[in-house]
């Protein structure tokens, strides 16, 4: 049976639990603001974190690069049987002798530094391919909860256009019951409303695809809800778009060539690495030797490798200068793609602010004075419906074109942001 304090705990835990979830219940859903999911994408996204894994394990290498190989010590139990006068020991007082060796490896001067250098690029390089991943990952939050926002102002403008269609229908029924109108215009205005809740079908299912997509990104479950987006910030001013400066902040910013960079200076140091080998190593070592209970005996010992296989060593010299001129190529490469994007999408970006001044300023004005004087010709007989039903497209028409250029236009400032790795 439960006692008075066990149903207290039950009553206080199932408290705090209904508290928990009201709590959770009540949290702001994210989706709303692109900082917010920039955020979430930063802290959550997988293939980030393992890239942010992978740069701290380069920058880990650095110091084991540079530092010096391990000594070795080696004990040497000779005449175990002393002379046959024994059984075999292995305790060294009780032996013929013992000899103890402690060696060191020693590289030429200058190896473990160029060692330790190329290391610290190789990190540099894998540290840019994080930051190259997340101007990536930003690029498709952006361009993701973009197309949230051309959806919803699509469904929103198709609602718009039901509803006005309804009450083209029922002005439609009333000159048709006065005897004014065929009731092919009632069938007409029947016919865009179908088409228009097919649409809405098509809009619902394509939102969900894209909330999916952006969920994956930001490790949330595929059908996790999202807030309704808010209108994303205006596209920068020419001024801020400036071609030349911002191929300088590219050239100087871009994470791809950042990790170019530094994977040439990784190459450099592995040609006069290479070079350098031509020089032999090291080792020395000291070697007492132990007879009874005393040591009696001491050796200094050096060794040095002779580099005779030179066929191996050019070999390896050429591979070094074949490596510096493929990072020098690759940079170039990478150069003119990433310089031809950025005026690529320039181009996209400035066509895209005027087709939406355009809409704005010229193309909606005009279909709503045709659309208003085509609604009041009709009314008195003047124009048929299929007149009307233009004049309405072409509403439509011009704010679609509206909603889209502002959808291209931040598509083109994502693409941009990620070629130079920051906000602009």
């Amino acid at each position: 049976m439960f006692s008075f304090h066990d149903t207290r705990r039950h009553c206080i835990a199932a408290t705090l639990a209904a508290s928990a979830l009201a709590a959770h219940a009540q949290a702001p859903l994210p989706g709303a603001d692109l900082p917010t999911l920039l955020a979430i994408a930063r802290e959550r996204n997988p293939e980030y974190a393992s890239m942010r894994a992978e740069a701290q394990a380069a920058t880990e290498r650095v110091t084991p690069a540079g530092a010096f190989p391990d000594p070795r010590f080696r004990a040497e139990l000779m005449d175990i049987t002393r002379m046959g006068e024994q059984n075999p020991s292995l305790w060294p007082a009780n032996v013929g002798g013992t000899r103890y060796t402690l060696t060191q490896e020693l590289p030429w001067f200058g190896k473990r530094d160029l060692k330790r250098e190329i290391a610290t690029f190789d990190a540099e390089g894998v540290q840019a391919k994080a930051l190259g991943t997340w101007s990536e990952l930003a690029a498709k939050v952006r361009i993701a909860q973009a197309q949230r926002l051309y959806l919803h102002g699509n469904r929103k403008l198709t609602l718009e256009i039901l509803d006005l269609m309804e009450r083209l229908e029922k002005i439609a029924q009333v000159r048709y019951a006065g005897g004014l109108a065929a009731q092919q215009d009632v069938i007409r205005a029947q016919i865009e409303q179908t088409t228009m809740r097919s649409e809405l079908v098509t809009q619902d299912a394509e939102a969900r695809q894209v909330n999916a997509r952006l969920n994956a990104l930001l490790a949330r479950p595929a059908s996790a809800p999202l807030a309704v987006p808010e209108p994303l910030r205006p596209l920068p001013t020419p001024a801020q778009l400036d071609a030349a400066a911002l191929e300088e902040r590219v050239r100087s910013r871009n994470p791809q060539l950042f990790s170019d960079d530094a994977r040439i200076k990784s190459a450099e140091k592995g040609r006069e690495l290479a070079y350098r080998n031509r020089i032999p190593d090291f080792m020395i070592g000291v070697q007492p030797t132990q007879y009874q209970s005393s040591l009696k005996e001491w050796t200094l010992m050096l060794e040095v490798n002779i580099p005779l296989q030179q066929a191996s060593r050019r070999a390896q010299e050429r591979e070094s200068e074949a490596m510096l001129a493929a990072a020098l190529a690759r940079k170039e490469a990478t150069a003119n793609q990433v310089l031809a994007d950025l005026s690529e999408n320039l181009a996209g970006i400035e066509a895209a602010r005027r087709i939406e001044n355009l809409a704005t300023t010229s193309l909606l004005p005009q279909a709503e004075l045709t659309f208003n004087a085509a609604l009041a010709s009709y009314e008195n007989t003047k124009v048929d419906f299929a007149t009307l039903l233009e004049a309405q497209r072409a509403i439509r028409q011009a704010r679609q074109n509206q909603i889209k250029a502002r959808f291209e236009g931040q598509v083109r400032l994502a693409e941009i942001e990620k070629l130079l790795g920051e906000a602009l």
